[in-house]
């Protein structure tokens, strides 16, 4: 699959998970989710400012978020309904296996993130499930 299908899969997917309520956007809300464990993958714009980056890089590695980097924080607006966007979050772990493997290669996955966020998103549906 060539890149740029891989992109317009991995943005219609956020798209999905933006208007199903599975998608954090900003760096306050993405910083939030993934100090509560529900982030299961971030997606980074290439050309986020440094300061945006210094907020959630270091959080993102530690909680052991993979991040996928290689679109323009216009192209992460354009799905968000915004002029750019630095960062998004996506909480839904099947959304976010679908996005990781539309694009393997770009992913930078921490060891072990996987087999948590599992766990935790069968926990946080079942929840969702009882309202």
């Amino acid at each position: 699959m060539s890149d740029d299908v891989a992109k317009r899969k991995v943005l219609g997917l956020v798209g999905l998970g933006i208007r199903g309520r599975h998608a954090v956007v900003g760096v306050q809300l993405v910083r939030d989710a993934a100090k509560r464990g529900r982030l299961k993958v971030a997606l980074v714009a290439s050309d986020a400012s440094q300061n945006s980056l210094d907020k959630v890089s270091s959080l993102l590695k530690a909680r052991q978020v993979p991040v996928i980097g290689s679109m323009s924080g216009a192209e992460l607006g354009g799905v968000a309904g915004r002029e750019a966007v630095a960062v998004i979050g996506i909480t839904n772990a099947g959304l976010a296996k679908g996005i990781t493997t539309a694009i393997p290669a770009v992913v930078e996955a921490f060891a072990g993130a996987g087999e948590s966020a599992g766990r935790s998103a069968r926990h946080s549906s079942r929840r969702d499930s009882r309202r």
